[in-house]
C-alpha cells in the first residue's frame, strides 16, 4: 500500500513540475521585434493585433494592400506592415535586409510562418502538377526562404521561429499540394531545431485542427474541387460515377460540422508561448478535433488509419468495386 501513495505523489509531483516549468516566461520581452507572414486574415492577422498590444515591435508581411491598411488601421504606430509573396525570392530578399536595417544590432526575437494556403483538394488521379505546384511553393518553399533568409537576425537575437504546419502534417486524409507541403514542413521543422540548438534558437511547430478561417471555407474548398470535376474526362467520371462529386460532398461537410473550431485564439496562445516561454514544446497540437481524433488516429496503424478515412469517402461506381 505504501509503494502507491509513493508512486501517487510521485506523478502528482512530476506532473506539478511540469506545469510551473511550463508558465516561466523569458524576462524583458517588451520591444523585442517579431516578424510574422500572412497577416491579411486569419491566425497571422490576429497574432499581429495581440502581439501588438502585448508590446511587441511586429513586422506584419501581408500579401494585399487591402490586408496591410486594414491591419494597420486598427493597431498601434508601432506595428509596421510590409507586402510579401512568399513566392518571390528577390521580395523575400528585400524584405530581409528591410528587416535588419530596422532591428540593427538586436536581432530578431520570433519569426511566425504563418503564410500558407489550402490549394485544390481531390483524388489525385484528378489533379495535374500545376494543382501541387502552388500549394508547395507557398507553404513549403516559400517558408523555407523566409527562414533562411531571417535566420542571421534571430541567430544573433537567440531568438525563436515558430512554423504553423496542420494535423494534415501528420496524416494526409486528402489528395491534393497541401498535405505534401505539410510533411515537408514537419520534416523541416525538426531538422531545423536539431541544428538550431547549438546557437540558443528555439523552433517550435504548432498543429491546428479545423479552424474556421478563410483557408479552411468549406464552400471554398468545394467549389474548386467542383470545377475540377467538370474538367475530367469522360472515362475518370465513369470511374467514379456520375453522383460520386455530390455524395463525397455530402460526406466532407458533415465532418467539417463535427471537426470545426470557431475560435481560432487558442492557436495564438500556442504561437505567444512558443514565442515566450522558458521552456517552449517542440510541437503544439490544437483544436479539440486534433488531439480528441487527428493526432490520436495518426499514431495508429495504416489499415485502422485507412479503414477511418476511406469511411468518409463516397464509394465509387459500383462496376469498379471488386
Amino acid at each position: 500500500m505504501l509503494f502507491y501513495i509513493v508512486f501517487f505523489l510521485g506523478i502528482i509531483s512530476l506532473w506539478w513540475h511540469w506545469r510551473a516549468r511550463d508558465r516561466m516566461k523569458v524576462p524583458n520581452l517588451t520591444g523585442k521585434y517579431i516578424f510574422i507572414t500572412g497577416c491579411d486574415t486569419g491566425f497571422g492577422n490576429m497574432a499581429a493585433k495581440i502581439f501588438d498590444k502585448k508590446g511587441f515591435r511586429v513586422f506584419a508581411s501581408c500579401l494585399t494592400e487591402t490586408g496591410a491598411k486594414q491591419l494597420k488601421a486598427v493597431t498601434s504606430k508601432q506595428l509596421q506592415t510590409v507586402l510579401l509573396d512568399v513566392r518571390d525570392s528577390d521580395r523575400v530578399k528585400n524584405v530581409a535586409a528591410w528587416v535588419k536595417a530596422e532591428v540593427q544590432s538586436e536581432g530578431l526575437w520570433g519569426l511566425v510562418n504563418n503564410a500558407g494556403i489550402m490549394g485544390p483538394s481531390a483524388p489525385t488521379d484528378w489533379l495535374d502538377i500545376e494543382h501541387f505546384r502552388e500549394t508547395i511553393e507557398i507553404n513549403l518553399i516559400g517558408l523555407i526562404n523566409v527562414t533562411i533568409s531571417m535566420l542571421p537576425l534571430i541567430k544573433k537575437a537567440k531568438g525563436r521561429i515558430v512554423n504553423v504546419s496542420s494535423v494534415g502534417g501528420r496524416l494526409a486524409f486528402s489528395g491534393g499540394g497541401y498535405f505534401p507541403s505539410k510533411f515537408g514542413v514537419e520534416g523541416f521543422n525538426d531538422s531545423l531545431r536539431r541544428d538550431m540548438k547549438a546557437f540558443g534558437v528555439k523552433v517550435c511547430c504548432i498543429q491546428p485542427g479545423l479552424f474556421k478561417t478563410a483557408l479552411t471555407n468549406p464552400a471554398k474548398v468545394m467549389k474548386e474541387k467542383k470545377v475540377i470535376w467538370n474538367k475530367l474526362p469522360l472515362d475518370i467520371k465513369k470511374q467514379y460515377g456520375e453522383d460520386y462529386f455530390q455524395k463525397d460532398t455530402a460526406k466532407k461537410e458533415k465532418l467539417s460540422k463535427m471537426c470545426l473550431n470557431e475560435d481560432i485564439s487558442p492557436v495564438i496562445q500556442c504561437m505567444e508561448h512558443a514565442l515566450t516561454s522558458i521552456h517552449p514544446h517542440a510541437h503544439y497540437v490544437v483544436g479539440q478535433d486534433a488531439k480528441l481524433f487527428w493526432n490520436p488516429l495518426s499514431r495508429m496503424p495504416a489499415v485502422i488509419q485507412d479503414f477511418v478515412l476511406l469511411r468518409n469517402r463516397a464509394e465509387l461506381a459500383a462496376s469498379h468495386i471488386k
